[in-house]
């Protein structure tokens, strides 16, 4: 018999514990205002998570992921269109396009990255149906919860602070206008490399996030990192209109912009 109701009173994390403590196996559906997700379980142990109408596919899963080009997707799905995810990892390993490892790695790290999203959650409905599994064609994983719901309620608590500082991924970013502030010989990861290159008041947050296959939390987080260095400000895109009553403002002359910009910087480190 399905248990169902509302995130309201049961959060992901709790619902999680719930499962891990009674050893369940079966499928939650989690089911919010815009956006559905599946998540399921054997014996308390995650083992598959679907977001929606992602195209779920390990194919899919592992282009996103940087492990295959499109071009080699499309050229091994030409020849292996009817293969389910169990057979198209096999190939993928007897090709030696990749191993178990990786593959097993890649799915772990997109199922995670589901999950913890979902931490987020707050409004919406649930429905947990014991002994629902995922279809026999796909790749599962078996992973602790404990560890996961740990981790889970701190993205929380950290997601809740960058949506705070970052709340609307509909605005652009742009490289400050002052000395001083060479982005050259700042020390980046790779990712942030990325996000940097395309910074550009044409470009919104979300647009960025897309195209460096980030999530919501992680292009926050490196956003957020870069506006606490002083490197970028968040700026309306040039493709947003001003809104109608806004009144038509003259530019401010420049050094007076660069004043207000290092006050703003200052005021930012100080809190």
């Amino acid at each position: 018999m399905a248990i169902k109701g509302h995130l309201r009173d049961f959060s992901v994390a709790q619902l999680f514990n719930l499962i891990n403590l009674a050893q369940k196996s079966g499928t939650l559906t989690l089911d919010a205002a815009d956006q559905a997700a599946w998540v399921s379980f054997r014996a308390g142990k995650l083992i598959y998570a679907q977001l929606g109408e992602e195209d779920g596919t390990i194919m899919h899963i592992l282009v996103k992921a940087g492990r295959l080009t499109d071009r080699q997707a499309k050229m091994i799905t030409t020849h292996s269109s009817s293969k389910g995810d169990k057979e198209m990892g096999l190939y993928l390993i007897n090709a030696d396009y990749l191993t178990q490892k990786d593959i097993l790695a890649t799915l772990r790290s997109h199922i995670l990255d589901i999950v913890f999203q979902l931490f987020t959650w707050t409004d919406g409905f649930f429905r947990f149906d014991p002994n629902v599994l995922p279809p026999e064609d796909r790749i599962t994983v078996h992973m602790d919860l404990e560890n996961l719901i740990i981790e889970g309620s701190r993205r929380v608590q950290e997601w809740d602070h960058l949506d705070d500082e970052i709340p609307n991924l509909e605005m652009a970013l742009k490289f400050v206008d002052r000395p001083g502030a060479d982005i050259q010989n700042v020390k980046l990861n790779p990712k942030e490399w990325e996000v940097v290159s395309y910074v550009d008041p044409k470009n919104s947050i979300k647009q960025i996030a897309k195209a460096v296959k980030l999530n919501d939390l992680e292009i926050r987080r490196i956003v957020y990192g870069l506006l606490q260095a002083g490197l970028i400000e968040i700026v309306r895109p040039e493709s947003m209109p001003q809104p109608a009553h806004a009144p038509r403002i003259r530019p401010l002359d420049e050094r007076v912009q660069a004043t207000l910009i290092d006050r703003i910087i200052d005021r930012i480190r100080s809190l």
